[in-house]
Protein backbone atom coordinates (compact mmCIF):
# COMPACT_ATOMS: atom_id res chain seq x y z
CA UNK A 1 0.00 0.00 0.00
CA UNK A 2 1.24 3.52 -0.80
CA UNK A 3 0.48 7.10 0.00
CA UNK A 4 -0.87 9.56 -2.54
CA UNK A 5 1.27 12.67 -2.17
CA UNK A 6 1.11 16.13 -3.70
CA UNK A 7 3.35 19.18 -3.39
CA UNK A 8 1.43 22.27 -4.43
CA UNK A 9 2.14 26.02 -4.59
CA UNK A 10 -0.33 28.78 -5.60
CA UNK A 11 0.95 28.62 -9.19
CA UNK A 12 0.23 24.90 -9.48
CA UNK A 13 1.42 21.41 -8.69
CA UNK A 14 5.19 20.82 -8.38
CA UNK A 15 4.93 17.07 -7.89
CA UNK A 16 2.31 14.40 -7.25
CA UNK A 17 2.12 10.65 -7.28
CA UNK A 18 2.35 7.51 -5.18
CA UNK A 19 4.90 7.68 -2.37
CA UNK A 20 6.43 5.37 0.21
CA UNK A 21 7.12 8.15 2.73
CA UNK A 22 6.83 11.92 3.07
CA UNK A 23 9.07 13.82 5.49
CA UNK A 24 8.56 17.50 6.22
CA UNK A 25 9.87 20.09 8.65
CA UNK A 26 7.05 21.75 10.57
CA UNK A 27 7.09 24.43 13.23
CA UNK A 28 6.73 21.60 15.79
CA UNK A 29 9.60 19.54 14.34
CA UNK A 30 10.09 16.96 11.61
CA UNK A 31 7.24 14.64 10.69
CA UNK A 32 7.46 11.42 8.73
CA UNK A 33 4.33 10.00 7.17
CA UNK A 34 3.85 6.37 6.13
CA UNK A 35 0.68 4.56 5.10
CA UNK A 36 -1.85 4.27 7.90
CA UNK A 37 -0.73 7.53 9.55
CA UNK A 38 -3.38 9.19 11.68
CA UNK A 39 -4.86 12.44 10.35
CA UNK A 40 -2.74 15.48 11.10
CA UNK A 41 -2.40 19.09 10.08
CA UNK A 42 1.01 20.73 10.46
CA UNK A 43 2.37 24.20 9.74
CA UNK A 44 5.43 24.10 7.50
CA UNK A 45 8.58 25.77 8.84
CA UNK A 46 10.04 28.62 6.77
CA UNK A 47 13.00 27.28 4.85
CA UNK A 48 12.02 23.71 5.67
CA UNK A 49 12.87 20.75 3.50
CA UNK A 50 10.21 18.34 2.22
CA UNK A 51 11.35 14.88 1.05
CA UNK A 52 9.10 12.50 -0.82
CA UNK A 53 10.28 8.99 -1.62
CA UNK A 54 8.25 7.90 -4.63
CA UNK A 55 6.75 4.42 -4.62
CA UNK A 56 8.05 2.17 -7.32
CA UNK A 57 11.28 0.51 -8.36
CA UNK A 58 14.20 0.75 -5.97
CA UNK A 59 16.72 3.38 -6.87
CA UNK A 60 14.17 6.03 -7.77
CA UNK A 61 15.46 9.33 -6.39
CA UNK A 62 13.63 11.14 -3.65
CA UNK A 63 11.89 14.38 -4.53
CA UNK A 64 13.27 17.23 -2.42
CA UNK A 65 11.90 20.75 -2.16
CA UNK A 66 12.55 23.75 0.04
CA UNK A 67 9.32 25.37 1.22
CA UNK A 68 8.51 28.75 2.68
CA UNK A 69 5.39 28.54 4.79
CA UNK A 70 2.16 26.69 4.22
CA UNK A 71 0.87 23.49 5.73
CA UNK A 72 0.87 19.71 5.49
CA UNK A 73 -2.34 17.72 5.67
CA UNK A 74 -2.56 13.96 6.19
CA UNK A 75 -5.79 11.96 5.93
CA UNK A 76 -6.74 8.57 4.48
CA UNK A 77 -3.24 7.85 3.09
CA UNK A 78 -3.23 11.17 1.25
CA UNK A 79 -0.54 13.75 2.01
CA UNK A 80 -0.96 17.28 0.73
CA UNK A 81 1.90 19.73 1.11
CA UNK A 82 0.45 23.15 0.36
CA UNK A 83 3.28 25.68 0.36
CA UNK A 84 3.21 29.44 0.01
CA UNK A 85 6.49 29.14 -1.92
CA UNK A 86 8.57 26.10 -2.86
CA UNK A 87 11.33 25.09 -5.21
CA UNK A 88 12.42 21.62 -6.20
CA UNK A 89 16.09 21.26 -5.23
CA UNK A 90 17.40 20.35 -8.72
CA UNK A 91 15.75 23.48 -10.16
CA UNK A 92 17.33 26.00 -7.78
CA UNK A 93 19.12 28.84 -9.58
CA UNK A 94 21.89 29.74 -7.10
CA UNK A 95 22.71 33.11 -8.66
CA UNK A 96 19.08 34.23 -8.57
CA UNK A 97 18.67 32.97 -5.00
CA UNK A 98 21.86 34.73 -3.85
CA UNK A 99 20.61 37.99 -5.36
CA UNK A 100 17.23 37.55 -3.66
CA UNK A 101 18.95 36.74 -0.35
CA UNK A 102 21.11 39.87 -0.56
CA UNK A 103 17.98 41.93 -1.21
CA UNK A 104 16.07 40.27 1.64
CA UNK A 105 18.99 40.82 4.05
CA UNK A 106 19.12 44.49 3.14
CA UNK A 107 15.36 44.84 3.67
CA UNK A 108 15.57 42.95 6.97
CA UNK A 109 18.32 45.23 8.29
CA UNK A 110 15.98 48.19 8.09
CA UNK A 111 13.13 46.32 9.82
CA UNK A 112 14.66 44.03 12.46
CA UNK A 113 17.20 44.90 15.08
CA UNK A 114 17.44 41.64 17.03
CA UNK A 115 19.58 39.92 14.42
CA UNK A 116 16.90 37.27 13.87
CA UNK A 117 16.31 36.09 10.30
CA UNK A 118 12.99 36.81 8.66
CA UNK A 119 11.08 33.90 7.11
CA UNK A 120 12.15 35.13 3.68
CA UNK A 121 15.85 35.19 4.66
CA UNK A 122 15.54 31.68 6.17
CA UNK A 123 13.94 30.45 2.95
CA UNK A 124 16.71 31.83 0.71
CA UNK A 125 19.44 30.48 2.99
CA UNK A 126 17.78 27.06 2.92
CA UNK A 127 17.60 27.18 -0.89
CA UNK A 128 21.33 27.90 -1.10
CA UNK A 129 22.15 25.19 1.42
CA UNK A 130 19.98 22.61 -0.40
CA UNK A 131 21.55 23.49 -3.74
CA UNK A 132 24.95 22.50 -2.39
CA UNK A 133 26.25 25.93 -1.39
CA UNK A 134 27.31 25.75 2.24
CA UNK A 135 26.02 29.28 2.99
Amino acid sequence: MTLQAALVVPEGELWSGPAQIVIAKTTDGDIGVLTGHSPVLGILAPGGLVRIRPAGPDGEDAVEAVVNGGFLSVADDRVSVLAREAQLVPEIDRAAVQAALDEALEAARSVTQGGEDTAEVSYYRALLHASGDGS
